[in-house]
């Protein structure tokens, strides 16, 4: 292809033909251990696949109050401190129920699990597991929520 043809496509068509990223809100569990920091990872009800709880935001609900209620159904995270300010963002794309990917930008919020109950909505369809920042980055896929455990 040409030069002037792949800028125009670069610059022009492709960003015009691209959907907008949808927004979600994702909870990074953590808890302070004798042997350091700990994340809490579940399985995507989908492929199984190693994931921070994460969702759509909750109508009257602020984003951090909506991540919260995603790591009660995704996690049985019962009782926590959760804080009010994103610590980051990662993007993916989500296949929807009609199989259409869509791009999605995950903000981050830090919840601080006090405790964790057996039975919640979603224990049936999930498995979850406490595991160090840098192991969870290594068991997720999205490379920028790898960039987030890491650092964090």
């Amino acid at each position: 292809m040409p030069h002037f043809l792949r800028q125009f496509w670069d610059s022009f068509l492709s960003p015009m033909l691209q959907r907008p990223k949808r927004f979600q809100v994702a909870a990074l569990c953590y808890r302070e251990s004798d042997d350091g920091r700990q994340v809490l990872l579940v399985t995507s009800r989908g492929t199984g696949r190693w994931i921070i709880p994460k969702g759509w935001p909750i109508r009257g609900l602020s984003s951090a109050q909506a991540a919260k209620q995603e790591a009660w159904e995704e996690a049985g995270v019962s009782k926590g401190s959760m804080a009010d300010t994103s610590i980051g963002t990662y993007t993916y794309d989500k296949t929807l129920r009609n199989g259409l990917p869509v791009p999605v930008e995950a903000h981050v919020y830090p919840f601080e699990v006090k405790n964790l109950k057996k039975d919640f909505p979603e224990a049936s369809e999930r498995e979850r597991k406490w595991v160090s920042p840098s192991d969870a980055a290594g068991l997720v896929q999205e490379q920028e929520l790898k960039s987030i455990l890491r650092d964090w």
